[in-house]
């Protein structure tokens, strides 16, 4: 099919790179089924959290299917997954809605496996991997582990990235109050974080620049 007749969707599966036109990833929240059954098992908020945000980072879109019961109410172990999915999107959608991809996709030791019915086999991802988004001139780098030190190295945001004239100006961590210090070294950026984290499952550092435009 001509790459402009009709969207790419990958069935329980990702992209490893970014792909210029917009695609799609149609996966359930179930790791047996596309609707009801009993005893089933399903995928943790923080494993789906993960996927949406790899996903968008790539210019992807995540459908993801639930099965209610035949009466039409959604099992309660689902409706807990989605009002945790919920409320890390209230904090931290910025980052996802509207947002469009950076010049790389991310960075850190954990690659996707690329391709359908591949999406559980990836790795466990780690508090050196990120993925980057971006809106309104504003950058967002979205960490998916908390780092014991307290201490986020972005290694891809340095100047040669930028545009001519900008820099760093600040850094905040959404769902947590104040800017944040940060020191511009040639290895990358590095951003201190608060002893607590403000939530689970990813941390979105939203990024703002000065300089030219």
């Amino acid at each position: 099919m001509d790459e402009h007749s009709a969207v790419l969707d990958l069935e329980r599966g990702q992209l490893s790179g970014i792909r210029p036109l917009a695609w799609q990833t149609d996966t359930s929240v179930s790791n047996k089924s596309w609707g009801y059954i009993e005893n089933d098992t399903f995928k943790s908020p923080t494993f789906i959290i993960h996927q949406l945000v790899d996903i968008v980072s790539k210019n992807g879109n995540l459908l993801l299917n639930i099965g209610p019961r035949s009466d039409g109410t959604i099992p309660e172990s689902v409706q807990v997954i989605l009002l945790d999915l919920g409320a890390w999107l209230k904090v931290n959608g910025e980052a996802i809605y509207g947002t469009r991809p950076w010049v790389i996709y991310g960075e850190g030791p954990t690659r996707v496996v690329d391709g359908a019915f591949h999406d559980t086999a990836t790795l466990n991802y780690t508090a050196e991997d990120f993925r980057f988004t971006k809106k309104n001139g504003k950058l967002y780098a979205i960490e998916l582990g908390w780092p014991a030190n307290h201490l986020a190295v972005i290694r891809s945001v340095v100047p040669a990235t930028f545009k001519d004239g900008e820099h760093v100006r600040l850094v905040r961590l959404l769902g947590s109050d104040g800017d944040l210090r940060f020191e511009q070294l040639p290895d990358g950026l590095h951003v201190s974080l608060p002893d607590q984290s403000p939530g689970k499952h990813a941390y979105v550092l939203r990024i703002e620049f000065a300089g030219s435009h």
